[in-house]
């Protein structure tokens, strides 16, 4: 069987495109990719088991996908579709029709995390357990080759059993873990098919020429012996599953079990668990085990239908306590779905075995080894806590474990690697290509799994790279890496990117200083790493090399190449030539241009430069500062720690139970992610404010000040007389902390010789930090604005900055005029997708407030329902000003001739009542004439 290096997602759609006529499809974080390669296959003319091209449709919504789903099935076309998270939860009343039915069909979930205090794209089993009861199968996979395996099983027994299959895999770590794996050959799936029961199937399909009616209405007398009919196909269906496993090993060599034990034949003490878990626990019993352990692991295959039996014979004799862990939190329950289970299935067997509950990974939290050793040590506590938390502090209700031991149960041998980059510099692509390259010209097994934070281009994305001679099945982040690779120089006193690095260990810097520079510009602390643990330190420009050559930012390559100097996994010659053939194969349709480039990019990382550096660092406190903390509390205590990549470590008290959290702390993050930022050309501006008009994160503003103000002013703060604001001066002022440097101002702006001109983010910095903080601690201008012309309305303070959005976004600009124009009487009720992640994202939050301490309140539901839930925000409000309208009304009635002065003030009100800016007048005037009596 041939090997390939591909992703969780690129395993399932293998599949679902051999076994699939038809795929009705809506995309959701992170199954989109799935349909996504289903629909280049099917564009390109790859032909499935049937001979024929998938055929794929897009619907409005995942309900509409899955109304698509079950119109296809009853036609009689096999028929597959892929979700996530509230995707899966929108199928439901469809997954109820379709297994009523007895449809057989596959539903590929990479499950995901709910919304409901916020919103969260990563994963854990929230989906899947919300639709458990829907009578669909279902079977897990806990690794990216048990993805393509799991997937063809499911196919094949839903075709037997009638039942139809959720395939469920981990969101994100199995899902877009890209890792070596044998593939599945479309002739060898062909020989495992069926094919009387797809024909069967097909004969069941509605059809004009031998018609019946399914879908029909029925009374009390026959509705509930209706819904038992089905009961002996579920009852087969585990049956059929472990005989389609048992021809799969027979075909493929890899043998599954509905329940696959691991560990010591005399284990006392197991775990049970499902996912990506299952590796990470496997690999600690393991490790555990050869220190003299006898610890042992379930592996949950098929969740539904449950065999209690097969899952009682599957624990060892000896067990006494068993450890459930569910990847979920039912709130209210008794315990989560799968302890429950077990529960159940244990003492209907008649087996007196402790069993305890624990949840973990909720929202992709990490789940490690060492995390592994504190669950067996707490089933071994005289005292074991019961229902527990593991991977968080629970400093509130007090259901954590401790983690007291760290290991590394890694396979000896094994390179690991991390790699520091900047949301579309292009570093998540070059390190998936390295993996492939490794993976597909090497014995060795490759893994690589990429960390986002969820700002689009300009966060922070680190990618974590292992490399070995044995299986991989590490399925957590890199702690204890070989090499570290900082591909943006600001990251170095941002983060603790040499944390946990190996002694003698390599690290790879992308800066333009020189070795006499290092000392000045590296923290003090990340310089003792360097020298006590005697790593090896190179240095490249990637940014100046990149932007010679023509690529701008994108230094991917030129790092890339940097990484197979300095890393030997593949010899020198060998690690170009598959680089300059995967730039061909990417960049070929683009022109000879754009893959030299590439290619003059791969020769140039080639030259990176060993640095060497004095004893004398081990011990130093001399080196820049980290980047200063404002003194807010909330900041301080929540948002840096998660900016900085500790936020595991925050524990439960740190949190609104409700989600709740303040306004305006973009201001604070100072990301200083831009090359370039703009230099304001004060004889050639024109005071147009197209620049401030266009720029997408509200970093270039025009400011207004009066002499008195003007008396604090830094030295450098040169301003020219504002047209039409008499006594006020004017100047355009960037932010260099808050640029990212997308060049729309200065491409805008109309004036004859550019007002305003790209310069290195450096030496902006340096010139321009003290000035923003002046202007932005000016007081808002008390002038009359005319709202309706541009220039005005720059005048007013923008109530949305600095957000997460990606360099110069076209929707941001609209985003931040409205809140200039109305921010201070908006509501808005955001749908899921870009605007609610650049405007709504954790940690911080770039919707602001004026000098009055009013601004925009933001809300999200769902992905599909912004509508619905501004139009119920809209009812609330409607309700609630009647409500008081009235109100006013009866005590205007109840004052009569008592107080002329506070009844005009109140007709006045209920006049002004929908009107903007009148309103807040009479409401001032109200409050005004109530105070004074």
């Amino acid at each position: 069987m041939a090997k390939q290096t591909i992703d969780g997602n690129t395993a399932a759609a293998h599949v679902a495109y051999a076994f699939s006529d038809v795929g009705a499809i809506y995309p959701i974080t992170p199954s989109s990719p799935m349909a996504e390669s289903c629909d280049e296959w099917a564009a390109v003319g790859r032909k499935n088991i049937f001979g024929q091209t998938m055929k794929i449709s897009e619907l409005q919504s995942e309900a509409g996908a899955a109304g698509a789903v079950h119109g296809s099935l009853s036609a009689g076309a096999l028929t597959s579709t892929f979700t996530a998270s509230q995707g899966l939860l929108l199928m439901i009343p469809n997954m109820y029709k379709i297994s009523g039915e007895l449809l057989p069909a596959v539903f590929h979930v990479s499950a995901r995390a709910l919304a409901a205090h916020a919103l969260s794209i990563f994963g854990d089993h929230a989906d899947i357990m919300a639709a458990r009861q829907t009578g669909f199968a279902m079977l897990g996979a806990a690794s990216v080759q048990e993805t393509m395996d799991m997937a063809a099983i499911a196919h094949l027994s839903t075709l037997k059993a009638k039942v139809p299959f959720v395939h469920f895999f981990d969101g994100f770590r199995t899902s877009h873990e890209v890792s070596k794996i044998e593939m599945l050959e479309y002739e060898k799936l062909a020989e495992m098919v069926d094919w009387k029961a797809i024909d069967d199937f097909r004969a069941r399909g509605m059809n004009p020429e031998h018609p019946h009616q399914q879908g029909t209405a029925q009374n009390p007398d026959i509705y509930f012996q209706n819904r038992e009919a089905a009961n002996k196909y579920y009852m087969a269906t585990p049956a059929i599953v472990q005989d389609t496993m048992n021809a799969f090993a027979k075909m493929f060599g890899r043998q599954y079990h509905l329940f696959d034990y691991i560990g010591a034949a005399d284990a006392e003490h197991v775990i049970v668990a499902m996912g990506s878990g299952c590796d990470v626990t496997e690999e600690a019993v393991n490790y555990l085990n050869e220190q003299g352990e006898k610890y042992g692991l379930i592996k949950v295959r098929l969740y539904r239908p449950f065999d209690a039996s097969a899952f009682v014979d599957a624990i060892p004799a000896s067990a006494k306590t068993v450890t459930v862990l569910d990847r979920t939190k039912e709130p209210g329950s008794l315990g989560e779905p799968l302890y429950e289970d077990v529960v159940t299935a244990l003492f209907e067997a008649g087996r007196n075995i402790k069993v305890l509950a624990g949840r973990y990974g909720l929202g992709s939290k990490e789940y490690t080894p060492s995390m592994v050793k504190a669950i067996f040590d707490n089933m071994k506590a005289s005292a074991p806590k019961n229902h527990f938390t593991v991977g968080i502090v629970d400093d509130v209700t007090n259901t954590s474990l401790d983690i007291k031991d760290e290991i590394d149960s890694s396979p000896h041998g094994m390179f690991s690697a991390k790699f520091y980059g900047l949301g579309s510099d292009g570093t998540v692509g070059a390190n998936k290509n390295s993996i492939k390259i490794i993976g597909d010209h090497t014995d060795m097994y490759a893994q690589g799994y990429f960390s986002y934070d969820s700002k689009k281009s300009g966060g922070i994305t680190i990618s974590h790279l292992r490399f070995g001679k044995s299986p991989i099945q590490s399925a957590y982040l890199i702690t204890q890496p070989n090499m570290v690779a900082c591909h943006n120089p600001s990251y170095v006193i941002r983060y603790d990117v040499l944390e946990g690095i190996k002694e003698g260990g390599t690290f790879l810097l992308n800066s333009p200083w020189s070795d006499a520079e290092m000392e000045t510009e590296l923290p003090a602390a990340m310089k003792n790493i360097i020298a006590k643990k005697k790593l090896k330190f190179y240095n490249i420009d990637a940014i100046k090399i990149a932007g010679e050559i023509g690529l701008g930012g994108r230094t991917n390559m030129v790092m890339q190449s940097a990484f197979f100097k300095i890393a030997n996994i593949i010899p020198e010659a060998d690690a170009i030539d598959y680089m300059k053939k995967a730039i061909k194969k990417t960049y070929g349709k683009k022109g000879d241009e754009i893959v030299n480039m590439n290619y003059k990019a791969v020769d140039a990382g080639m030259a990176v430069q060993e640095v060497k550096y004095p004893d004398s660092w081990a011990t130093t406190t001399e080196g820049a500062a980290p980047v200063a903390v404002p003194d807010d509390a909330y900041y301080r205590d929540v948002v840096h720690p998660i900016l900085i990549q500790k936020g595991d470590n925050l524990p439960v008290s740190a949190f609104d139970p409700r989600g709740f959290v303040p306004l305006s702390t973009t201001k604070y993050e100072k990301r200083g992610i831009a090359v370039n930022v703009p230099q304001w050309q004060i004889d050639k501006c024109i005071m147009c404010n197209q620049c401030s008009y266009v720029c997408p994160h509200a970093a270039i503003r025009p400011f207004l000040a009066d002499e008195a103000a003007m008396k604090n002013a830094p030295a450098g703060y040169e301003t020219k007389p504002a047209r039409g604001k008499d006594g006020y001066s004017y100047r355009i002022q960037v932010s260099p902390l808050d640029c990212t440097g997308c060049g729309n101002c200065a491409d805008i702006c109309p004036a004859k010789e550019k007002a305003l001109i790209m310069k290195p983010f450096a030496e902006m910095e340096k010139s321009q930090a003290a000035n923003w903080e002046f202007a932005a601690a000016l007081p808002e201008p008390k002038i009359e604005v005319k709202k309706n012309l541009v220039p005005e309305s720059q005048y007013l303070k923008p109530l949305f900055e600095f957000s997460g959005a990606c360099a110069g976004c076209g929707e941001t600009p609209y985003v931040k005029l409205v809140t200039q124009l109305f921010g201070d009487r908006m509501v808005i009720g955001n749908a899921t997708g870009c605007s609610s992640i650049y405007g709504g994202s954790a940690p911080t939050c770039p919707y602001t407030v004026n000098d009055e301490g009013r601004g925009p309140a933001w809300a999200n539901s769902l992905f599909e329902d912004n509508a619905e839930f501004g139009y119920g925000m809209n009812l609330a409000f409607t309700a609630r000003r009647d409500a008081l309208k009235n109100q006013v009304q009866a005590a205007i009635d109840a004052e009569g001739e008592k107080d002329p002065a506070v009844v005009d003030a109140m007709k006045a009100w209920i006049e002004a009542a929908d009107l903007g800016d009148e309103s807040k007048i009479a409401s001032a005037n109200l409050v005004a004439a109530l105070e004074k009596v």
